[in-house]
């Protein structure tokens, strides 16, 4: 079974956009780890806000080394995605996660956004968090978690150091029960 890997990078105070929606902060210096992940990808898992972003930011949205991936947009809202995505709707989107996740391929990648990610969190259709810690604080902006039903209790698979001061953490999600 596939498996579905948030994969963000936040600040030490728990913000994946400063308060003006800017990601200026993310270091690009380096791979930080990008060329191994991209690997064990070949699906894409996106909310609305974060497509319509990156529709707007066209090129400069593009990851260096991202391989081909199918992408899938989760909203009701919108009146069409680009040529070769698939929009999946709220109604089905627990069922439609599943059967992705069922099917033959390699991992799913949980790019965002916040409110997308609280709802398969506390569904339990998360698997793996990979967080890349970025030593600022923001002090306001978009948290990553709210809204979860539930306490996730998470197992560290996975820590890596840079000299930046980033900090890369696996975890697996222990399932509920």
């Amino acid at each position: 079974m596939r498996k579905v890997v948030l994969g963000l990078a936040v600040s030490l105070d728990g913000f994946i956009e400063g308060p003006n929606g800017e990601f200026d902060w993310c270091f690009t210096d380096q791979d930080y780890g990008l060329t191994e992940f991209f690997a064990e990808i070949d699906a894409l898992f996106m909310g609305r806000k974060s497509y319509e972003l990156a529709q707007k930011l066209g090129d400069a949205a593009a990851i260096p080394g991202m391989p081909p991936v199918t992408e899938y947009i989760f909203s009701d809202t919108l009146s069409s995605v680009k040529p070769g995505a698939i929009q999946i709707r709220r109604k089905d989107a627990i069922a439609r996660v599943k059967q992705i996740k069922a099917e033959e391929g390699k991992n799913i990648w949980l790019y965002g956004g916040a409110e997308l990610t609280s709802v398969l969190v506390s569904e339990g259709m998360v698997d793996e968090l990979w967080l890349s810690v970025h030593p600022i604080l923001l002090g306001s902006g978009k948290p990553l978690f709210t809204g979860l039903k539930s306490r996730v209790e998470l197992k560290l698979v996975e820590n890596k150091q840079y000299e930046t001061g980033l900090v890369s953490l696996k975890y697996s999600i222990k399932p509920k029960g």
